[in-house]
């Protein structure tokens, strides 16, 4: 889940690889891993909850600290979103530790947001591969919005919902953990957590700032897309609107999880 102390191999792994593989490391081992590790916390190991409790409190702070931090100086787009997965699993762990009903029902919610929202990201970003340019620095991300205002605009959906702004599906996984966190008491985590979150929003909108205000001089390349590509973002960016408009079903499918 590349959750702080373990996290050192995430930011050269999702530099060094190619962004569509980053893509499958950045939501396919952390949700595969995130779904495991529920099944012990919650319920082999439930019974030793004041054994690992204090590590897990360690953990997700530890993340969210180094994630956001970290990301806060980057110019590598896919070593800021590797900062940003690194914070990401702090939070999803404060759902484990809240360990009732509504804070497994927020980690099963955060990690399908998460894929989603992550996934249309580094789908931006593998789009941006033309004559040289390969989408990895904050630069190449200049004027995005006059040369293709679609992915401009769907990257402007992933960044808010990575930020946690409603109404996307990022801010309802985070307002389910923060819940969580309120009601078994666990209150200074909750405000720690949500200063936090102004942090992300700052490196999150350097893109945006990027794509929608900065200018990239001379002629911008041809993006290299396909119907493929675009029939992708197009899934994932409704997907991740649709969970924050109408959650009502994918709330349902993880109250359901839960009680099995």
């Amino acid at each position: 889940i590349s959750a702080a102390p373990f996290h050192m191999w995430a930011p050269d792994a999702y530099e060094g690889a190619p962004t569509t593989i980053t893509a499958y490391l950045a939501v396919g081992s952390k949700a595969a891993s995130f779904a495991l590790l529920l099944r012990l916390f919650a319920g082999t190991l439930g019974s030793a909850r004041i054994a690992w409790e204090p590590l897990m409190i360690a953990a997700a702070l530890l993340s969210m600290t180094i994630g956001n931090l970290a990301a806060v100086t980057q110019t590598n787009t896919k070593r800021l979103l590797a900062y940003s997965g690194i914070n990401h699993a702090g939070y999803i762990l404060l759902g484990l530790i809240a360990g009732n009903p509504t804070g497994l029902q927020g980690v099963l919610v955060y990690v399908l947001d998460y894929t989603f929202m992550n996934l249309g990201a580094f789908l931006v970003l593998a789009s941006l591969t033309r004559q040289g340019l390969a989408g990895e620095d904050i630069n190449d991300l200049r004027g995005l919005m006059k040369k293709a205002p679609g992915h401009a605009l769907w990257m402007l959906v992933f960044l808010v919902s990575l930020a946690g702004i409603p109404p996307t599906a990022g801010f309802l996984g985070k307002y389910y953990i923060f819940l969580s966190l309120i009601e078994t008491g666990h209150t200074t985590l909750a405000v720690i957590a949500a200063a936090y979150v102004a942090v992300s929003v700052y490196y999150y909108f350097r893109m945006v700032k990027a794509i929608f205000v900065e200018t990239e001089e001379g002629e911008l390349p041809p993006l290299a897309t396909s119907l493929g590509t675009r029939l992708a973002l197009g899934v994932t960016g409704a997907l991740t609107l649709g969970i924050g408009i109408y959650p009502e079903p994918f709330l349902r499918l993880a109250q359901l999880s839960i009680s099995r």
